[in-house]
């Protein structure tokens, strides 16, 4: 086979592309038998047989196979028009050669998996002289179209690259930001392919600070996203520009325990910070969808949410670490029965050991004696900072504790309800209850663009620190609920708080779980991961030994 004809076979049909350059003519040949199997002619798509029904593994294969070829030859009618949504596909299969300045396609399709198919792109992207090899892998669905019954692809945006999302797109040429080198705390250069967590960090920093680094574009294949203000997200280089260097206050390692301890369980997250700065030293996800949930997540955080009410009640005298607390197997409020994990209840135990152990009724019995629906939502903003405008440099999603009244005012003293939050939002919250005052968390200092911080409207009053700090740390010895996962962790100035939130719908709980070790405070979140010491606490522990 010489260099003008590219092909492959598959499932015995030679699938050739015609021409040297640019997008060739894909055809379909006879097969062995003779017979022509021609989803393809002359660069245009036979029409698909009409039918009811789901669509069968035989037209699914066929449909992808002449969609395929219509895209790699440049075809964006013949191709939209094997889709469910000839509109979209045709600009944005036009749009592949155009814009994002893809030539030389070859894409191979692989064996079907019922109606859906995988196949292979392999490709050049050209510009301006420039041209660099795109390979990747991608898949489609063929669906039976509502209207006219023939089998579809399924169009959506990550059909044409793996990467895109609803509304994105591929571009190419040179970006309005060039590159950016940014380094750690101590000067170690942090890539998104030694440190994949921070792809969408470092992409950020990219699109707000590349300017001020001094840095010049160079050639490039991007995602553009749907939203104007979000970062670009760079798939290939052509041409490398001359980066800027920035300094974050990053921990390459500590962020490499977080990478290594979130891989362990799907739909994971975790934040590490240093208390007595508010830098954020790791941000790690493990997750499907790619959405950094470590930084914007909005979940219900379960128990570890005790440490904000347990700050509440201590600041109004209702309870004392070393003072007697009662915790019943179950507690009423307001017509809704709220009980222990198994219904467990502790006599003539302390309130210490009521957080230890993670007894609600202890926490939801004071609600009457609070009498104020806003006392918990006031401790969380004036105090411990959530709710205000955090600016860290990147994008975050400040947590969330409303003012609510009835039933869901009580589960929020014991973190279900309205409340919502993600792990930076709980390691915060950490650092707060370790040191008595919220510093706002940050990636890179507010000195680099002169942005104001977040401050709270007052510390903890004198003691209360002193008292959480104990009780998270009994919580982390033998008979609290996160001494497991914490055995690992080295020496005796370790604290934690575990937690596991119910969500309508789940089989199981989400695990969070949050923890300090010396002057290092981390929190984590496992959608689906159970209790809180199950998976989130072995993931803090990795990152607190780092």
């Amino acid at each position: 086979m010489n260099g003008a004809t590219k092909g492959a076979i598959i499932g015995g049909v030679f699938l050739a592309m015609i021409g040297g350059a640019g997008y060739g003519a894909w055809t379909l040949v006879a097969d062995e038998s003779g017979g022509a199997k021609g989803a393809e002619v002359g660069g245009k798509a036979a029409p698909a047989p009409k039918g009811t029904g789901p669509v069968g593994e035989k037209d699914a294969a066929a449909t992808a196979k002449a969609f395929l070829a219509a895209w790699a030859a440049g075809d964006d009618g013949a191709a939209a028009e094997l889709t469910n949504n000839a509109q979209a596909a045709r600009t944005a299969v036009g749009d592949y050669r155009t814009k994002a300045h893809v030539a030389r396609t070859v894409i191979t399709p692989g064996t079907p998996n019922g109606t859906t198919v995988p196949f292979k792109v392999e490709a050049e992207v050209t510009y301006e002289g420039s041209t660099k090899p795109l390979v990747y892998d991608s898949r489609l669905t063929v669906v039976r179209g509502v209207n006219s019954g023939k089998p579809l692809v399924d169009w959506q945006e990550s059909v044409v690259h793996p990467q895109l999302q609803k509304g994105e797109a591929l571009r190419a040429g040179t970006p309005s930001s060039p590159p950016v080198k940014a380094v750690d705390r101590n000067g170690k250069e942090l890539t998104a392919e030694l440190y994949p967590s921070l792809r969408t960090v470092l992409d950020q920093l990219r699109k707000a600070y590349g300017e001020k680094t001094g840095g010049t574009p160079g050639v490039e294949l991007w995602i553009e996203p749907t939203a104007a203000d979000a970062p670009k997200r760079t798939l290939l280089t052509l041409v490398e520009g001359k980066p800027g260097e920035m300094r974050t206050v990053l921990d390459a390692e500590v962020q490499a325990a977080a990478e290594k301890a979130v891989t362990s369980y799907a739909e994971a997250s975790v934040v590490a910070v240093k208390p007595s700065t508010g830098d954020i030293l790791a941000v790690a996800n493990h997750r499907k969808d790619g959405f950094d949930a470590a930084l914007q997540g909005r979940r219900a955080p379960g128990s570890t949410m005790k440490i904000v009410t347990a700050a509440m009640l201590l600041e109004k005298g209702l309870v004392a670490a070393d003072k007697p607390a009662e915790c019943a197997p179950t507690v009423s409020w307001e017509g809704k029965s709220f009980r222990n994990l198994n219904g467990f209840s502790l006599q003539n135990q302390n309130f210490s050991t009521s957080f230890a152990r993670s007894c609600n009724t202890a926490f939801i019995g004071l609600i009457d004696q609070v009498d104020d629906n806003g006392a918990l939502p006031r401790e969380a903003k004036d105090v411990f900072g959530i709710g205000l405008d955090w600016k860290a440099g990147v994008v975050t999603q400040d947590g969330s504790v409303p003012v609510t009244s009835g039933p869901a005012a009580a589960a929020e003293y014991i973190g279900q309800g309205t409340i919502q939050m993600n792990p930076l939002n709980l390691a915060s919250i950490t650092a707060t209850a370790r040191t008595g005052v919220f510093r706002q968390p940050v990636v890179v200092k507010a000195s680099l663009d002169g942005r104001t911080l977040a401050t709270a409207s007052r510390p903890l009053q004198p003691g209360v620190s002193a008292q959480l700090v104990r009780m998270m740390k009994q919580t982390a010895a033998p008979g609290g609920t996160a001494a497991a996962a914490m055995a690992s962790v080295p020496g005796s100035d370790k604290g934690a708080k575990t937690g596991s939130a119910e969500v309508d719908g789940a089989s199981s709980p989400d695990s969070w779980f949050t923890g300090f070790s010396g002057d290092l405070a981390a929190a984590a979140m496992v959608e689906g991961g159970g209790h809180g010491g199950d998976s989130a606490g072995r993931i803090v522990a990795g990152v607190l030994t780092s």
